[in-house]
């Protein structure tokens, strides 16, 4: 009994190899779609823009973003159905410049729900509420933060200009995408870059970059033409510098063959006498115990045409976004100024004197009670 118990294989055992099975089969039919150099340089890819995007992100959040290194697969919209049956948000972002193409990054419901959290300023992430359009909106513009950020690395990475549309965030899962984004309303195979997201203790989760084969494909021809393009700039600037060089070089042997052999022993001879007799002596200053007193009599009339911008404060202060977002008609904003305390006023922004209100007629006006002299 222990023989047979040893040679059968558990159900775990099984799953396992399985497993293995079809991870082989997938890398195997994933050389077959895209080359190992393609992988590799959309990986390249994928490091630069989502690490300048968690940059800007943790400036948004004021959080600190992690965003690991990217793993690229080759699938297909049939199988992200299988794999991901449940809803999530998808951001669809178009290139408008640069790039022609768009690519879709799917997010948890409930990753988007403790960023939009976090923006409004609230304390603790309510899980268990709806997703709104509130959220779907904030999405929306984070990557939108997150991605312009990430086109002007790769503009740099390109050598050109690459921009993008504003994105749109959607509340849907694979099946209903594939009606609504056009990454999924084909059966061609789709590059999958998967990446790891932690936001401190907030979030940790996998997010992931869907890219058209062909689109990834022609990325990648893109960055490679470019860097050429910059090998043969630097190549060029290497050989005009080496030339000018050169001459420098040549101009300076035929100077040097222009100059009688005495005027050279001459003018080393001199060098060596100054260097040999070095005065040394202390240094004599003006001094300015006696200051005239200087008076201009002309009249300001130059300067008197000239418009200076009056400002009167009545009062200052702080809000989050989520209460200005709150404010409607009828609201009251409450100041940090007393009631009778002087009003600041300012001269195109300089604080120069305070001051009272005062009715005159119909209008406002400010009696200045205290000029400041500083």
């Amino acid at each position: 009994m222990k023989l047979v118990d040893k040679d059968i294989l558990s159900q775990e055992e099984i799953d396992i190899l399985l497993k293995g099975t079809e991870d082989l089969d997938r890398d195997s039919s994933d050389d077959e779609v895209i080359s190992e150099i393609e992988k590799d340089t959309l990986g390249e890819i994928g490091n630069i823009t989502m690490g300048t995007a968690a940059t800007t992100l943790s400036t948004l959040l004021n959080r600190k973003v992690v965003i690991t290194t990217p793993r690229v697969e080759v699938t297909t919209t049939g199988e992200l159905s299988d794999e991901y049956p449940i809803p999530f948000v998808a951001i669809d972002v178009k290139y408008k410049s640069g790039l022609e193409g768009s690519n879709v990054l799917i997010l948890k419901i409930d990753d988007v729900k403790v960023i939009t959290d976090i923006m409004m300023g609230k304390d603790e992430i309510d899980f268990d509420r709806e997703l709104t359009e509130l959220d779907l909106s904030a999405a929306s513009e984070v990557m939108n933060q997150m991605m312009g950020s990430a086109a002007t690395s790769l503009s740099e990475v390109f050598l050109k200009r690459i921009d993008i549309e504003p994105p749109t965030a959607h509340k849907i899962t694979f099946s209903e995408g594939r009606e609504t984004l056009d990454v999924l309303k084909t059966d061609d195979p789709i590059i999958k870059i998967s990446f790891k997201m932690v936001v401190e203790d907030l979030i940790d989760s996998q997010i992931m970059q869907l890219i058209p084969l062909k689109f990834g494909q022609e990325i990648v021809e893109s960055l490679l033409s470019s860097s050429e393009v910059k090998s043969e700039k630097v190549a060029e600037a290497e050989e005009v510098e080496k030339a000018e060089v050169m001459v420098e070089a040549k101009v300076d042997r035929d100077l040097n063959k222009h100059i009688p052999q005495k005027k050279v022993e001459t003018k080393a001879k001199e060098d060596s006498i100054q260097k040999d007799h070095v005065v040394v002596k202390k240094p004599e200053f003006e001094t300015f115990d006696t200051i005239s007193d200087i008076s201009y009599s002309e009249p300001i009339d130059l300067v008197g045409d000239i418009p200076v911008e009056l400002t009167v404060e009545l009062g200052r202060t702080t809000k989050t976004i989520g209460e200005i977002l709150e404010y409607g008609p009828g609201t009251v904003i409450e100041l940090d100024k007393l009631v009778g305390e002087p009003l600041n006023i300012y001269a195109n922004g300089k604080f120069i004197a305070k001051g009272e209100v005062v009715v005159i007629d119909d209008n406002f006006g400010v009696r200045i009670t205290d000029i400041d002299n500083s």
